[in-house]
């Protein structure tokens, strides 16, 4: 496979793109690009237009890069291109990770844990020592003082609302209703509405 490097400025986006980029997937695109350079190249045909590589194209051009690897692939019919570009974007989804070696990469990785496409504060955690795991397992669900007598004071406001709507629906007398309009119903014990049955 020849790699040549291609202004961006000569690269085409194709009319329609199989994978939508979000700004996030961008944003973790161009920190791989300043931690480890372009590792991949874009693809495109022998017109410039871009068969797969659009998000790394996006994030080098946000980054003000002018130039970029490229593998040109030519002689595709446009059926070929987009079987192509479908498959780009879906083989890499059949993988799965083999969790033991994930694990493995990041015990050894231990504080170094800026990786683009992760979030380090779930990679930390991955990591925590056991004493460190049993102290936030016994953190988990507890709430500070200030918080419970909030939690407390709603709970005896709703109540004392709930008590006094009760009360109202009790007293509650309708008013008499000529006989032809006299229907059945009963009365809401929170609110004092009338339920019509």
């Amino acid at each position: 496979m020849k790699i040549i490097k291609k202004k961006l400025a000569d690269l085409k986006k194709p009319e329609r793109n199989v994978r939508l980029h979000t700004d996030k997937q961008l944003h973790e695109f161009r920190r791989s690009i300043e931690m480890f350079d372009q590792i991949r190249p874009i693809v495109i045909d022998e017109d410039n237009v871009i068969l797969a590589g659009n998000g790394l194209y996006e994030a080098l051009s946000s980054l003000g890069r002018t130039e970029a690897d490229c593998y040109i692939v030519s002689g595709l019919t446009e059926s070929g291109k987009k079987k192509l570009m479908l498959a780009d974007n879906r083989v890499f989804d059949l993988g799965v990770d083999d969790l033991a070696t994930f694990d493995a990469f990041i015990l050894e990785l231990k504080d170094d844990l800026d990786i683009p496409g992760f979030e380090e504060d779930l990679l930390k955690s991955i990591v925590m020592e056991a004493d460190e795991a049993g102290i936030a397992l016994q953190e988990y669900g507890t709430i500070d003082e200030s918080r419970k007598n909030d939690i407390k004071e709603t709970r005896d406001k709703y109540e004392a609302q709930e008590e006094a709507a009760a009360q109202t629906a009790e007293q509650y007398v309708p008013p008499s209703e000529p006989a032809e309009e006299k229907r059945k119903y009963i009365l809401c014990q929170k609110c004092g509405e009338r339920i019509w049955l």
